[in-house]
């Protein structure tokens, strides 16, 4: 090899070493920013499909009114003396901040624990497999609930589940993180943010539960998934988690981040497919009936 040519290919090495952590840095921007735009994304789908709709108006809608009052007696009665407690370690803006966090995140804890694991995670199961349907994944859904091929939409395609259907297993290790992890809005400035944060990377990892029971994951290649995209959840789970701290919208908001989790499985799953050369869609898909749906909620 000429001189010039082994010192141009080493100054090529050298620049390639010195950009590497650019590369980085905006590889994991850009993976981050993904990730956190699919509950916003959630947002316009849910909001553009009106056959979600009844879905929300039919059960949850009274939820968010009964949130609302939570919230309200919250405020009225909670608000003020955390906030003055709050002011010996903030600046009354800082104060106020911290504040409004911590009692949303109180209120978050009591509505989970009386409605979310009881009433929502049905509904969530609905949307997440409907979204994933009108992708094209029926064969994804289809081992798992009777479908209805000939119905007007894809909710009304939804029967009755084959085996247990549920889009995150509800725990009471979650409410108690949630009020483990509150305290930290006492820290100035930097507290609500980690809270935030640090509940929203489980709220993240817990997005795709229902994804991994579809594909019929062990637990070792649950784990591993979860290694891989941990990053990736983190910044889901942060932006959904700000969602769900929006008063008596809270519940509106786990149904279109439900959808934003269902978009973000459609498009891996397409990326799947494309290397392994399977077209998505479905192939001769079982537990398929054509006579109508007999789904119990009659969500629509």
């Amino acid at each position: 090899m000429p001189p010039s040519q082994a010192t141009s290919g080493r100054g090529s090495s050298r620049f390639a070493v010195i950009l590497r952590p650019f590369h980085h840095f905006i590889e994991s921007t850009s993976r981050a920013l993904t990730a956190a735009s699919y509950p916003i994304r959630g947002i316009w789908y849910f909001a553009s499909h009106p056959e979600f709709y009844p879905l929300f108006v039919g059960r949850l809608l009274p939820l968010s009114v009964i949130s609302f009052v939570v919230y309200l007696i919250l405020f009225t009665f909670a608000f003020l003396p955390q906030f003055l407690f709050l002011l010996i370690f903030h600046g009354s803006a800082g104060a106020a901040f911290a504040t409004t966090v911590l009692v949303l995140g109180e209120g978050l804890v009591i509505i989970q624990g009386l409605f979310e694991g009881f009433f929502v995670d049905e509904s969530r199961v609905d949307v997440f497999d409907a979204t994933l349907i009108n992708y094209g994944l029926v064969d994804l859904i289809a081992p798992q609930r009777v479908l209805f091929l000939e119905a007007t939409n894809s909710v009304r395609m939804l029967g009755k589940p084959t085996s247990r259907a549920e889009y995150q297993p509800w725990s009471i290790i979650q409410i108690v993180e949630l009020i483990v992890f509150l305290p930290l809005n006492l820290m100035p400035y930097i507290g609500p943010p980690i809270f935030i944060m640090i509940t929203g990377l489980r709220l993240g990892k817990l997005s795709h539960h229902r994804w991994f029971v579809l594909r019929g994951l062990n637990k070792k290649d649950k784990k591993t998934e979860l290694k891989i995209r941990r990053w990736e959840y983190l910044w889901f789970g942060t932006v959904a988690m700000i969602l769900e701290l929006v008063p008596v919208l809270s519940f509106f908001f786990l149904l279109t981040t439900t959808a934003g989790a269902a978009m973000w499985v459609a498009k891996m799953e397409e990326r799947a497919r494309v290397r392994v050369g399977r077209p998505i869609g479905p192939e001769d898909p079982p537990h398929y009936d054509t006579e109508g749906p007999v789904y119990h909620d009659d969500p629509v």
